[in-house]
């Protein structure tokens, strides 16, 4: 009997508790920022939208030169780097009070929360052993989704008791945390390259995952609509704390990665994906079609089971069909992914709100979602079957 590589090693524990502290000090102001803009500036949903996705912007801009930064030079000084730069942003909200300013803060803000994010998940895919990758992907992938989830339940919490301005203070303190937990990472040591590549484009992007990609921007468009827009729906249709929507979402997360994980590695991934990007049209259905405390917690849960299924299986595709020394252009790739996403998702989101409703909005995304269930079918698991690298067995 084959002894199991160790996974839960001190680097990877560390690994894990950076990549929590970094995400919840983002997603305290994710929901919050919203309401902000809403009820003490009165700004419209569609100004919102701009404002939310000018990140996003910025992530498409800044991830394809991290993956090629993380892959040509030291990935934990990049790491280090990206972490100090993006807390130290937090300090601009303070002053924020235009929509003008907000846009620009948010945009510089993206840039460094795209390279802490790359270099983030290549150092621990560096550190996670060969044959529990998707196991270790989901396990680190966890810790951001449930911040993702419990951040901003917190966060309205805190906004409604404190005011925006505390909360910005808890985003540094939660952030310094990470800058200290990052320090103790010791990553693997990566032979010297002769010389630095050349500059071309599948430095910056996984060509031959484009169709994965193209399949990723259905999905991806529903999680946008999710994290900017959940919160005010519940206010809308009156439910009281809507922030506990995302406490059912982690719920849901939590739960999918207790074997989705090694159901990949066990090479189920194909029958994995399918189960979870059906889950996700089923949630997003209920989401918009039934309204009350019960119904919002169960669409909750569903999507939190099927994005969280998503995650790690998504992510290994990409890192499967690259070799290791493009490591970093595979996760900047799955990145971007989900930045065009859901950027794409805030924004259309933002629009249909103001024209048809939060209701048919969330029917718009479940009809994208079960697009993606077809393409992924007839298209992308040729694709992922086809250029596949490392066998998932």
């Amino acid at each position: 009997m084959i002894e199991k590589e160790r996974l839960w090693s001190r680097n990877f524990i560390n690994a894990c508790i950076a990549n929590f502290l970094v995400a919840s000090s983002f997603y305290l102001l994710m929901p919050t920022i919203p309401i902000y803009l809403s009820l003490e500036l009165g700004v419209p949903h569609s100004q919102i939208g701009l404002v939310l996705s000018s990140y996003a912007i910025a992530l498409l801009i800044i991830r394809p030169f991290s993956g090629y930064l993380v892959d040509v030079y030291a990935r934990k000084p990049l790491f280090m780097l990206g972490v100090s730069l993006f807390v130290f942003m937090f300090i601009g909200y303070y002053f924020a009070i235009t929509v003008l300013f907000f846009v620009i803060l948010r945009f510089i803000h993206g840039l460094f929360w795209g390279l802490s994010t790359v270099s983030a998940n290549t150092v621990a895919i560096d550190i996670i052993p060969s044959s529990r990758r998707a196991e270790g992907i989901g396990f680190f992938g966890v810790n951001m989704n449930i911040a993702m989830a419990i951040a901003p339940f917190l966060a309205v919490g805190i906004y409604d008791k404190y005011g925006f301005h505390f909360l910005i203070t808890c985003t540094l303190i939660i952030g310094g945390l990470a800058i200290l937990v990052v320090s103790f990472i010791k990553v693997p040591k990566r032979k010297k390259l002769d010389k630095i590549p050349p500059i071309s484009l599948d430095r910056f992007i996984l060509v031959k995952a484009i169709p994965v990609f193209v399949n990723q921007l259905f999905l991806s468009v529903g999680w946008g609509t999710l994290i900017a827009y959940a919160v005010l729906y519940g206010k809308v249709i009156q439910i009281q704390n809507s922030g506990v929507f995302f406490l059912f979402l982690a719920s849901g997360i939590v739960l999918s990665r207790i074997n989705s994980g090694k159901l990949v590695d066990k090479g189920h991934l194909h029958k994995v994906m399918m189960v979870a990007i059906f889950l996700i049209t089923l949630g997003f259905i209920s989401f918009a079609l039934v309204h009350n405390i019960y119904a919002y917690c169960t669409s909750a849960f569903l999507l939190g089971i099927g994005y969280g299924t998503l995650f790690p299986g998504l992510q290994t595709i990409y890192i499967n069909m690259a070799p290791a020394c493009k490591r970093g252009t595979a996760n900047s790739t799955y990145l971007t992914g989900f930045d065009l996403g859901i950027g794409s998702g805030m924004l259309i989101g933002g629009f249909l709100e103001d024209h048809v409703g939060f209701s048919n909005m969330y029917l718009v995304t479940a009809a994208s979602c079960f697009i993606a269930l077809l393409i992924y079918w007839f298209n992308s698991r040729k694709v992922i079957e086809k250029n596949t690298l490392v066998k998932i067995s």
